[in-house]
């Protein structure tokens, strides 16, 4: 996965998505601006002047990313608009260049010009910016998610109830192996690998190395609410199919009985929205969060929604140790313990 921001727009909108890391960017950087319409805002001029370019330059970048720039702020004053900002800001003393006569003028929100920091590959100075931007990135996503990103996926609020139920699952799974399958105790790891195979592609060996997980880490205590809800489905469907082709034969199933399941699972038209969802989010997630890329489901990368920052890192996300001491949370977890 290409991570160049000139190169790659998935890389780009991780960081413009980011509403915290683009407030700790922008006073950070102190880029100056104009204060317009409740933002600071940039000209043309002033945007060639930060990046060391001129505007000739600036032009071309608009021609040829003109969606992607007026999606992240760019846009055209005219009449009343650009009216109010003539009178904010053009006078006998002010030296701001912005023409008295001109009928429009282009401007930039502090986020299209970051936007176009990572665009310019003609500019030591948008590099510089370039570079300094993702180290900040970094911080902010590892500072709001308490130090480390590890178990960020416990942040969201549906983690804890999610993983409860995954586990009463999985119990099942467990069971309906020990009890229905001819196959010693391997077993279970090796059919643990295989649903693993089915939902994300990799096995759990495959899937620590990636996150660079130690040998103690539990795996699934770092994964997303989709992906374990992919993987509860799974073993729910196939302890509930192992028992009653058990006792529909009156024996125990053999290891390629069990694997003609999964096989069937993977295809199963109700089950892949679920498993496409859970790729999704692993794919993308940890690329913008984990800074850790699962090469197996690169073409299922997508950019972090902006919404996803508040899920992990928003003033509604909490550690786990915050969440099991939260009323309301218990509250949850016992219903679903009593179901």
């Amino acid at each position: 996965m290409n991570k160049d921001l000139t190169n790659s727009l998935v890389a780009r909108k991780n960081v413009l998505n980011n509403p915290y890391a683009l407030s700790q960017l922008e006073s950070n950087f102190q880029l100056g601006g104009l204060a317009f319409d409740g933002e600071t805002v940039f000209t043309k001029q002033q945007a060639a002047d930060i990046l060391t370019i001129d505007e000739r330059t600036i032009d071309r970048y608009l021609s040829s990313y003109a969606d992607e720039l007026k999606s992240n702020g760019y846009r055209v004053l005219k009449g009343k608009q650009l009216k109010s900002l003539r009178l904010m800001y053009v006078d006998d003393t002010n030296v701001v260049d912005i023409s008295p006569k001109a009928p429009s003028l282009g401007i930039f929100s502090f986020r299209a010009l970051l936007n176009l920091a990572m665009l310019v590959t003609e500019s030591d100075r948008a590099k510089a910016i370039r570079s300094r931007m993702l180290d900040l990135v970094i911080d902010v996503i590892a500072e709001k998610a308490g130090g480390h990103t590890k178990y960020i996926n416990q942040r969201d609020k549906d983690y804890l109830p999610t993983a409860y139920m995954e586990e009463s699952y999985r119990k099942q799974f467990t069971d309906a192996l020990k009890d229905c399958l001819d196959m010693g105790h391997f077993k279970y790891a090796i059919y643990t690998d295989k649903i693993y195979q089915a939902v994300f592609c990799e096995n759990a060996t495959e899937y620590k190395k990636v996150l660079r997980l130690a040998d103690k880490d539990k795996t699934r205590e770092t994964m997303y609410t989709e992906v374990l809800k992919a993987i509860a489905s799974f073993e729910h469907g196939l302890a509930v199919q192992l028992r009653q082709e058990s006792e529909k034969l009156g024996r125990m199933l053999k290891p390629v009985e069990l694997d003609n399941m999964i096989t069937a699972a993977e295809s199963n038209p109700f089950l892949k929205p679920a498993i496409e969802d859970a790729r999704i989010r692993m794919a993308s997630s940890d690329l913008g969060f984990r800074d850790a890329l699962h090469e197996k489901l690169e073409h299922y990368i997508q950019s972090v929604p902006e919404g996803d920052f508040d899920r992990f890192l928003g003033e509604k996300s909490r550690s786990l140790e915050q969440q099991l001491i939260d009323t309301e949370t218990l509250n949850v977890l016992k219903r679903l313990k009593d179901r």
